[in-house]
């Protein structure tokens, strides 16, 4: 294969860089964690406090409250007892949770990579046709690759 190539240098380089460069072992090391700041503004505390408050009004996490035995009554009743680093982490934790959203993500994604087979299907000048034939109110659909 090397000797069909005219430029035995770039195969040598390719190939160097193969064997040693693709194998070699990543590094990696522990970065340490930076808490949040003892002096939290009142604004960020305000708002912690509102995505837990959101976070305790989901269904989910009601649910999981009262199979522990809570209600979010009294969650809401222990936040002024609560450090202001506590707040912050609950308040992140709650904010993974509203952000889990109903699906329309996954739907999207889905949509998205149809639509990018159907892009390179046809810059390859392939044909994709669709068949809809219907016995008795039966629809069965057939679907043909011409390529």
């Amino acid at each position: 294969m090397i000797t069909r190539m005219r430029n035995r240098t770039l195969a040598t380089l390719i190939t160097f860089h193969l064997i040693f460069f693709v194998t070699s072992p990543a590094f990696a090391a522990m970065i340490p964690s930076i808490g949040s700041s003892p002096h939290m503004s009142v604004d960020t505390l305000q708002k912690d406090i509102n995505i837990i408050q959101r976070a305790l009004e989901t269904k989910m996490v009601q649910e999981k409250l009262k199979a522990y035995g809570l209600t979010s009554q009294e969650v809401a009743a222990k936040l002024p007892s609560m450090t202001t680093d506590q707040i912050h982490i609950l308040a992140s934790a709650s904010h993974d949770v509203l952000e889990g959203g109903d699906g329309l993500g996954i739907i999207i994604a889905v949509l998205v990579i149809i639509i990018l087979v159907i892009i390179i299907l046809k810059l390859l000048h392939h044909d994709i046709i669709v068949r809809v034939s219907g016995i008795d109110n039966s629809h069965t659909f057939s679907c043909a690759f011409l390529g």
